[in-house]
């Protein structure tokens, strides 16, 4: 089993640090996916809980905003939204953590954070839209498939804004028509 520790609007509730040890040390729990937002001290803090007192245990991060970082405070694996998108800038950014290859990490680092800057913001319910957008820049689905019926609204303009960002960030993932 994998635990998931959400940000609270994702469903989500703050678990003490003797309850989330108990769950931890269950033997059917592999680990957990932390998926705090933008609460990057309760991340360092599960990830701290999980090397002092069950350090067999799989940090897996859910954190778009700070992949890079929550990589570098432990997490040995990924799942997040922004995955749906320029997976191959992200696949790079984790086999350049993985291989010790720090300068081009940072350098990747950078992109993705941009990237998770214009697509896991305000209104947060909106990413899945936003991801979808990604998509279409990219050529794997058309415009009238990119539509989320349970999100909010978003300006039109932020199409524009990700394939912009999306230009900068991954423009060997663009598809060269445009959308």
């Amino acid at each position: 089993m994998l635990l998931f520790y959400l940000y609270e609007d994702a469903g989500g509730i703050s678990y003490s640090e003797d309850l989330l040890t108990r769950l931890l040390t269950m033997p059917s729990v592999l680990g957990i996916k932390v998926a705090t937002l933008d609460s990057v001290m309760t991340y360092q803090d599960v990830a701290a809980l999980i090397d002092a007192r069950v350090p067999g245990k799989v940090l897996i991060t859910g954190e778009d905003r700070f992949l890079g970082y929550s990589l570098m405070c432990g997490a040995r694996g990924a799942l997040i939204g922004m995955g749906a998108a320029c997976t191959s800038l992200q696949r790079e950014l984790l086999l350049a953590y993985r291989e010790s290859r720090f300068d081009r990490f940072v350098q990747l680092n950078r992109l993705v954070d941009d990237l998770a800057r214009h697509t896991f913001k305000a209104p947060m319910e909106g990413y899945i839209q936003r991801m979808l957008w990604c998509l279409v820049h990219q050529g794997v689905i058309p415009k009238d498939a990119a539509n989320d019926p349970w999100g909010p609204q978003l300006d039109p303009s932020e199409f524009d804004e990700i394939r912009r960002c999306l230009e900068r960030v991954a423009p060997e993932e663009l598809r060269r028509s445009g959308p």
